[in-house]
């Protein structure tokens, strides 16, 4: 099934990616033991059981064709762990994460969430998502105080967001799925200089995140979203096929502008074919944690810097639609096509007597 306990009915209340994210405290069901093979097991008997671990309620989304759960998902349940252990005055503004092993979708993920730091200004998390006592993912959080950076002449500066684009459109929103998603197209497709061409979509939560869920609510959407189509942005700026050996984290029901390029289209050129691409680490700096709605739209860019050893590099920025960049992001991963098949050896011609 995917989760300790049944699920509960889906909260109406709440936009499909509160419920998709939804968290379930094991101290509210009892404590974990680990027994020697490495597995867990929930007691249900106990109520004072240990601080700080929580469970998925619902089974998270397995994209079709990937290694296991969309990676988007426990980023985002491990950000909404450690938003509960921290007092509501602090925000999320930095999250460095490592995914170790691919999540199984028929097996629930316990989050163990350590409290490594408490200062004035500043708080820092850890957080270990295991199946079967072994971690599958984790992450290191860094919370600023609300207002602790005020005093002096500020600092600031902000990379201003592409003028002149298209979208989003409103009449044409995806029927389903927790996600709405809208291509714009890659940017320099014909450039020689492939660490010039960028990814640049629309993005935004489906449905409206409820008040319950205050500023936290948006954070972990954002961070759901984050890992959707990003390492996949070093196939798309190389033109590689992408065949059924192909593992981008994809977001469902996600609606899409056709490309206004020919990047997707059949060339009749033949293309390295992927073989393997998945995500090793994944980085989010949130700028202004208290300053967006993840269910308005944001706009997206992604270019890769690097590419090489079979690794690629991405960097992600995120403005909201009224020009404020709200995050960004890095992420690297394994990006690996297949050998080129061997040509079969020239025919003898046949010897004429």
């Amino acid at each position: 099934m995917g989760t300790i306990v049944k699920p509960p009915p889906l909260n109406v209340e709440k936009s499909i990616v509160e419920n998709a994210l939804e968290l379930t405290p094991l101290t509210d069901i009892g404590p974990v033991s680990h027994h020697p093979n490495g597995a867990s097991c929930i007691f249900l008997t106990a109520s004072d059981g240990p601080k700080d671990i929580f469970t998925n309620t619902r089974p998270l989304w397995h994209p079709p064709g990937a290694r296991g759960v969309y990676g988007g998902a426990v980023i985002a349940q491990c950000l909404s762990a450690a938003q509960r252990t921290v007092h509501h005055s602090f925000s999320v503004h930095s999250m460095h994460c490592y995914f170790v092993l691919a999540g199984n979708p028929a097996v629930p993920i316990v989050y163990h969430v350590e409290r490594v730091r408490e200062g004035r200004s500043y708080a820092t998390r850890t957080v270990q998502a295991r199946q079967r006592g072994k971690p599958i993912f984790t992450t290191t959080m860094s919370f600023m105080k609300e207002g602790a950076g005020a005093g002096g002449k500020p600092v600031r500066h902000a990379v201003e967001m592409p003028e002149g684009l298209e979208g989003p459109w409103e009449e044409d929103a995806s029927k389903g799925g927790a996600v709405e998603s809208w291509k714009l197209g890659l940017v320099n497709e014909d450039s020689p200089d492939l660490s010039s061409r960028k990814i640049r979509r629309w993005v935004r939560a489906r449905g409206k995140i409820s008040s319950e869920g205050g500023h936290q609510a948006h954070l972990s959407a954002l961070a759901y979203m984050s890992d959707s189509y990003f390492i996949g942005t070093v196939a798309r700026i190389h033109k590689l096929d992408r065949g059924a050996g192909w593992e981008e984290r994809k977001l469902p029901s996600a609606t899409e502008k056709p490309p206004q390029s020919s990047t997707e289209e059949e060339t009749g050129e033949e293309r390295p074919e992927i073989s393997m691409m998945v995500s090793l680490d994944h980085t989010i700096y949130f700028h202004s944690p208290r300053d967006f709605r993840a269910d308005e739209w944001f706009l997206t860019e992604a270019e890769s810097p690097w590419a090489g050893d079979g690794r690629g590099v991405v960097v992600q920025k995120i403005w909201t639609q009224g020009g404020m960049l709200v995050a960004t992001c890095f992420q690297e991963g394994v990006v690996r096509t297949k050998p080129d098949a061997p040509r079969p050896p020239p025919k003898e011609k046949e010897s004429k007597l």
